[in-house]
Parts: structure tokens; C-alpha cells; sequence
């Protein structure tokens, strides 16, 4: 496994793995790596000849420092793991690195912006522009890898690579899941056992209210009783709970027959924000 820290190194190893007719898969993360990540590396393994995985806390998508300062860093772990999981390379810069001076262009991804995640965290989205758009340049992947846990970020980095003309196929993978149902994520981390079974509840509450709408019950009706179970758990604090059409994320009316139906949640356990979906 190749390590890197600095842009010209990596790019001067992958044009000469291009030139001698290599793929590249591409595993963008924050770190603080987990079975959900390696599920993205496995399978970019399975379909390109090199696998990249990015390990960078990228600044520009925080609007929050104090999540900035708290967000896990592992980085001697994260390569423990790579490894077993036989990543190709890795690039790990620093800040420095990939922001020599602070961006000065902004990303508006239109609507995207003004719901859910959008709404919650004003900037987020311009700064996922940013570091996806570099990853993008530096790497130059075939293939690009993500976890449908951050649906909405899915739909920006869709509506990035349609806009800008990026020649690379999105992968988007399955959601990966503990034994109760917790979406794996590196802010798990921050969670103590017990607060990690109060977690599970997301997933609960998610899958009641989509057997509720399949079942016929409306879907104001299913977000409101949702709503309510969140309600009942003292320790949660929501920030949103949408049930929305899967390719615009706008509140849906009601149910769409072609199975482009989402149902989305963020919310606060103590000072730790999680996010979880499920389409249907």
C-alpha cells in the first residue's frame, strides 16, 4: 500500500498506473474509517485495477468549529485498517496541502441547498463542492465510491459531476448497518455503548414509518406518529424528519409508485449530530 501526502507525488504514481493501462477507483472519506468505508473499498477493489482512498477533514464543509475540533481523527488506525482491506493508496494531506490559500469560488447546488442538510448547515454543501472537485482533479478516478447513509451529499456530488462534465461513474452503495441497525458512521465514535443502543432507535423509527406509508397510512400521518416516538426519547433532539421524492428531496404528498420515495432524519444525541435514511 502507497501512502501520499502531497498532490504531485500522487498525481506523478497515477498517471504512470494510467499509462500502463490501470483503473482507478476512488474511496473519498474524513477518516475514522469503519465497515461502512471498507464496504465502499471492496468494492471499488472489485472493479478497478487501483483503489485510492482519501483520508481528509475538510474544514470548508463545517460550519460548526467546535464539530470540527471534535471530529475523530484515527489516521494510524485508518492505515491499519487500509491495509488489511488491501487498498492501493492512500492520499492523506494536510490542510496546507489542499487549501495552499483559503477557496475563494462558491458552489450553489440550487434547491439542494434550501432543505434538509441545506437548510441545517448553511455552507456544508459549497465546502463538498470544493474537496470533491479537487479529489476529482487530483485523482482523476474511473470510478468514484459513496454511501447512500449521506443521501442528499449524493445528490449535490450528482448534480456536481453532470454540471462540471467530470469523466467518472458515480458507484453508490448500500447504507452499512450494525447488528441494530445503526448506520455505521465515524461520529459513532464520540457515542458511549449506551448512547449508541439509544441511536439504534433512528433506524426503528425510519422503518415504522415506512411500513405505516406502504401499509396506506398517509404520509403526514406517518411523520407526525415518527415524530412523536423521537419525541418520547428524552435524549434525542431533532433536527428535521422528511419524507421526500428521492430525485428532487422536496416533501412528498404522497406515495410514488416507482419506488423513488425517501424517508430522511437528522438528529442531535447530546452534542452529536447523526443522520440515517431509507428509500423505498
Amino acid at each position: 500500500m502507497e501512502v501520499f501526502t502531497s498532490i504531485p507525488s500522487l498525481r506523478f504514481f497515477l498517471n504512470q498506473q494510467r499509462s500502463n493501462g490501470k483503473s482507478i477507483g476512488l474511496v473519498p472519506t474524513m477518516g475514522a474509517l469503519h465497515q461502512g468505508h471498507i464496504s465502499l473499498l471492496d468494492k471499488a477493489n472489485s472493479e478497478n485495477n487501483i483503489s485510492v482512498c482519501s483520508i481528509f477533514v475538510n474544514p470548508t464543509q463545517f460550519n460548526n468549529p467546535e464539530d470540527l475540533a471534535k471530529y475523530p481523527r484515527t489516521l494510524e488506525a485508518d492505515l491499519d485498517l487500509l491495509k488489511a482491506a488491501n487498498c492501493s493508496v492512500v492520499f492523506a494531506p494536510t490542510a496546507e496541502e489542499m487549501y495552499p490559500e483559503s477557496p475563494v469560488m462558491t458552489f450553489n447546488f440550487g434547491l439542494l441547498e434550501t432543505v434538509m442538510e441545506g437548510a441545517s448547515r448553511p455552507g456544508h454543501f459549497n465546502g463538498v463542492g470544493i474537496i470533491v472537485s479537487k479529489l476529482f482533479n487530483i485523482i482523476q478516478p474511473d470510478k468514484a465510491y459513496f454511501g447512500q447513509k449521506d443521501l442528499q451529499q449524493v445528490s449535490v456530488i450528482k448534480r456536481l459531476v453532470t454540471d462540471l462534465s467530470f469523466s467518472l461513474d458515480l458507484v453508490i452503495c448500500p447504507t452499512v448497518r450494525e447488528i441494530s441497525g445503526l448506520a455505521m458512521s465515524s461520529r459513532n465514535q464520540r457515542l458511549s455503548e449506551e448512547e449508541k443502543a439509544t441511536a439504534s432507535h433512528i433506524y426503528r423509527i425510519l422503518s415504522f414509518a415506512k411500513e405505516k406509508i406502504l401499509g396506506g397510512g398517509s404520509i403526514e400521518l406517518a411523520r407526525r406518529e415518527a415524530v412523536d416516538q423521537f419525541s418520547a426519547i428524552p435524549e434525542f433532539t431533532m433536527d428535521y424528519f422528511e419524507i421526500v421524492d428521492l430525485n428532487t428531496l422536496l416533501p412528498l404528498a404522497n406515495l410514488k409508485p416507482d419506488g423513488t420515495n425517501a424517508i430522511c432524519v437528522a438528529a442531535f444525541l447530546g452534542p452529536v449530530r447523526l443522520i440515517d435514511n431509507v428509500i423505498f
